[in-house]
């Protein structure tokens, strides 16, 4: 198995055989390259040049030079994950450490510790940090809550209202699985489950409900709202563990299928069906909070002439390229799409028009300088932009028309140049 060989993993550990069999089992095992660091002087060293290199951390809690988990607290500092792997280990340090959310803390010398840790670090490197969202009014037993999911090394997101929780939801963070009391301050769980799906649609996340209240319609009327599962108080923790893990499995597979769905064909990136499927409620989102939000289509120039020259093999190596430089640069935050053909789609979340258009500017450079070599020969590739702003609900074919129209005059005007209402705005100035 060799499925992580894109990944770069940080072990920290100053135990010379521990450092070695580590090193062997993630290299052989997952394929993953590991940058091994003895004192934390090296990590310190290592991580100066840029935390981003790294997907994970392997880490001792003890170091000769970092007694009392300093080389903990510093890699957290840089926001890189991290699985604790220690023989410095107690109930009183388990909860400490698990309370720096530390994605796992692995006991060096239980039996199969080491393969133990390499599970961990695939499944970490696979599904990526599993995230709740707890909703309860009271402050005491949200700790408690909040405490029993930590110990199942689950990041731990705390509402105290369905308020909150939307607002969580709506600023575009992600949950994996929320939790939340039938009763709230501000509404029911079932009336929030129900805004839950419909603001975040197929995407939302799965919702259990929690309640003292022996009202058996209290659990139908949840349920039938679209919550997945409903248990009673008192409950077993084994039980509540279970029913948890389920909910989150069964999530993950659901995703995965979804990301299935939504991937297109040739350039791996989201295809047209789920620009359109999630655009809408991201633009929706983005109107509630008042921020900015635009759309931008963007065209490979002159495509079909370098198809007739080169033929389709070299045109799905151009589409590939552009896709490649686009998903870089656009990243996680906003929605990139394959509209079909030569065309891409960009929803920019929480960026107004101006902000938008020097990102668009930018791919614009980018993706001059950028070279394909094709058949030993370099070729350079531009593109076209328009872009449209967001500024009230409509339908979403009108905002993605109005970028269409920008686009077509951008065009016209010469290609390779983005074109909005800012560019038209500053030509009937001049």
């Amino acid at each position: 198995m060799q499925k992580h060989r894109d990944k770069r993993l940080l072990l920290v550990e100053d135990s010379r055989m521990f450092a070695t069999a580590l090193k062997y089992g993630l290299e052989t095992t997952l394929g993953a390259r590991v940058t091994h660091c003895g004192t934390f002087q090296a990590v310190k060293t290592e991580l100066a040049a840029g935390p981003d290199e790294f997907s994970l951390a392997v880490l001792d809690l003890n170091l000769p030079d970092a007694p009392n988990c300093e080389a903990l607290d510093f890699v957290l500092a840089s926001r890189l994950p991290v699985i604790v792997f220690t023989a410095a280990f107690n109930d009183g340090t388990r909860e400490k450490i698990l309370g720096k959310d530390v994605l796992d803390c692995i006991v060096k010398n239980e039996p199969e510790s080491i393969q133990r840790l390499i599970s961990a670090v695939d499944r970490a490197l696979t599904e990526g940090r599993t995230t709740v969202l707890v909703v309860n009014p009271n402050r005491a037993s949200r700790y408690d809550l909040a405490g029993l999911l930590r110990r199942q090394r689950y990041s731990i997101v705390e509402a105290s209202t369905a308020g909150e929780a939307l607002q969580f939801l709506d600023a575009g963070e992600a949950a994996d699985l929320i939790v939340t009391e039938t009763v709230l301050d501000d509404m029911t769980g079932a009336v929030l489950v129900a805004e839950i799906r419909n603001r975040q649609g197929e995407d939302a996340a799965p919702v259990i409900g929690l309640s003292d209240d022996g009202d058996a319609r209290l659990a139908a009327r949840f349920l039938e709202a679209g919550g997945v599962d409903f248990i009673r108080k008192p409950f077993l923790e084994a039980e509540f563990n279970a029913r948890v893990a389920q909910a989150i499995a069964m999530n993950k597979r659901l995703q995965a299928l979804r990301r299935m769905a939504a991937s297109d064909y040739l350039t791996n990136i989201y295809n047209r069906r789920h620009f359109f499927l999630t655009g809408p409620r991201l633009v929706e989102q983005c109107l509630r909070r008042g921020a900015g939000a635009s759309i931008a289509v963007v065209d490979i120039d002159h495509f079909k002439r370098l198809n007739d020259t080169y033929g389709h093999e070299i045109g799905d190596i151009v589409l590939k390229h552009v896709a490649r430089r686009l998903k870089s640069l656009v990243g996680e935050e906003h929605l990139l799409a394959r509209l079909g053909g030569e065309e891409f789609g960009i929803l920019f979340n929480a960026l107004d028009v101006r902000r938008a258009y020097d990102f668009c500017e930018r791919l614009r450079l980018e993706m001059e300088r950028s070279k394909i070599v094709a058949d030993d020969e370099e070729l350079t590739i531009t593109i076209s932009i328009g872009l449209a702003t967001i500024e009230a609900q409509e339908a979403f074919d009108n905002y993605l028309h109005a970028a269409d129209q920008f686009l077509y005059m951008a065009k016209h005007a010469g290609r390779n140049r983005v074109v909005s209402e800012l560019t038209l705005l500053e030509a009937l100035a001049s």
